[in-house]
């Protein structure tokens, strides 16, 4: 499991990204089904988070699925006010869900998941931001 307090000290990391270039700060109002997650507005005081939900190998998908409705987990997760961007089935691991959070609800999406999800996932967290557009632009300038 990726340690809390690293993750939180990566948070400092988010104050770069707020002064990034434009290829870094430019935003899209929503993703449509399917797309990479839209870019977080410059200094709206969010950050993308990704989630590994690993599936616990020595349980049955029928036992897993028990484990988190005992535990609440869907009435639970995501938190109020937290914004499931992406949340993908990956095969052989479990889902992966990217989340737009509130700089200041990151402990509330870690208890969440550490009451309501563990039993049935192994969690993995990463701080995340959205690179399409700089890659693109690198693209552009630096493919030819």
């Amino acid at each position: 499991m990726y340690p809390v307090r690293k993750l939180i000290a990566t948070l400092g990391l988010l104050a770069a990204f707020a002064s990034a270039p434009p290829a870094f700060a430019q935003s899209a109002p929503t993703s449509a089904p399917g797309s990479a997650p839209a870019a977080s507005p410059a200094g709206d005081g969010t950050f993308l988070l990704t989630v590994f939900l690993k599936h616990d190998q020595s349980k049955t998908l029928p036992e897993i699925n028990r484990a988190l409705a005992k535990q609440g987990f869907y009435k639970a997760f995501p938190p109020p006010g937290v914004e499931v961007v992406s949340w993908y089935v990956m095969m052989g691991i479990g889902q992966v869900v990217t989340l737009r959070v509130p700089a200041n609800r990151l402990r509330e999406v870690n208890r969440v998941l550490e009451e309501t999800a563990w039993g049935g996932y192994r969690t993995e967290f990463y701080p995340t931001y959205d690179y399409k557009a700089a890659a693109e632009e690198a693209r552009l300038k630096d493919g030819k």
